[in-house]
């Protein structure tokens, strides 16, 4: 099979490809650059960070697989690729767990100050008393979109002795009882929203999600709570969101992902001190990035097998 790599995998499914297929890779392309590589492609393989267009697409008359390293479809013209019958594959799962543990990173973090703690040390202070966190336990966390993503950080908030409540765009009895099991209360979005101490953000980018956690949404949300986003950046309105961090009717937030992503975009963020910023590394460990790796060459494995006996 003749491959594109468009993005950053793991290494050694790179070298395991290229010991049996044409494997081009081109990490951080430009859009012209991608549009040159991929024109005698059957295979393109991309995580996020790597816009795949339909001008790009429409260069390679031979591609018939898309093998998307991770979940989110948003930077994949997804209506001209159905149309032009090219196979869309994603690897959703591996990723789920370490975005999960994220979030409660994150959580953590701001809970108990832990950045601005290490900051002073390194000052040579010993500020002791001015780092007075709060817990986690018999707190409310308030997931929207408790997915495979947030019902994972949702059993560990339940583990943890939070109160977790979950809110999903088709709720029903059967994700009621899903939810239920793993200790988490399915909600309205409103309830959510209002109830919640932390705020976790964990939906999918799309038209009816974008700018979801917008200035409705946000002045819902207790004075004092905490954001964390581990979705898509484009689903906090970002410039909503620094008013309420600014004026501390929230106590704080913690983005790992943003509006404008990319080697040379400043977050207007990174001017608050109430705020964690992070380079959409939810997904980025060690033992995850083999997995999805594993599931890239089963998947274009598989895919070849069945053309050759076509």
């Amino acid at each position: 099979m003749r491959i594109l790599i468009a993005s950053p995998i793991d290494k050694s499914a790179i070298r395991r490809l290229e010991s049996s297929h044409d494997v081009v890779c081109c990490f951080h392309a430009t859009s012209e650059e991608l549009r040159s590589l991929v024109r005698d492609r059957e295979v393109l393989v991309f995580r996020s960070g790597v816009r795949i267009t339909k001008e790009i697409l429409s260069a390679a008359p031979d591609l018939r697989l898309l093998v998307r390293a991770g979940c989110g479809l948003d930077n994949l013209d997804t209506e001209y690729a159905s149309q032009r019958g090219i196979r869309l594959e994603r690897i959703r799962r591996p990723a789920a767990q370490a975005v999960s543990e994220m979030a409660l990173a994150l959580m953590l973090n701001l809970a108990r100050q832990v950045r601005q703690a290490d900051e002073s040390m390194r000052r040579g202070q010993w500020a002791k008393d001015n780092f007075r966190g709060r817990l986690l336990y018999q707190r409310t966390l308030g997931i929207v979109g408790a997915g495979n993503i947030g019902s994972r950080l949702g059993q560990i908030g339940a583990a943890l002795g939070m109160t977790a409540l979950g809110c999903v765009e088709h709720p029903s009895i059967q994700v009621e009882r899903r939810l239920s099991a793993k200790g988490i209360a399915l909600a309205s979005f409103e309830e959510v929203a209002c109830k919640a101490d932390f705020l976790a953000v964990t939906v999918p980018l799309k038209d009816s999600t974008r700018k979801l956690i917008g200035e409705e949404a946000l002045s819902r949300m207790k004075a004092g709570a905490f954001l964390i986003n581990v979705s898509r950046g484009g689903v906090v309105d970002e410039e909503a969101l620094y008013r309420h961090l600014a004026d501390r009717r929230l106590a704080g937030a913690a983005l790992d992902v943003h509006s404008k992503e990319g080697e040379g975009h400043r977050s207007p963020l990174a001017d608050l001190p109430n705020v964690l910023l992070s380079p959409h590394i939810g997904s980025m460990t060690v033992d995850t990035q083999r997995a999805i790796g594993e599931r890239v060459l089963a998947i274009v494995e598989s895919y070849a097998r069945r053309e050759a006996a076509a």
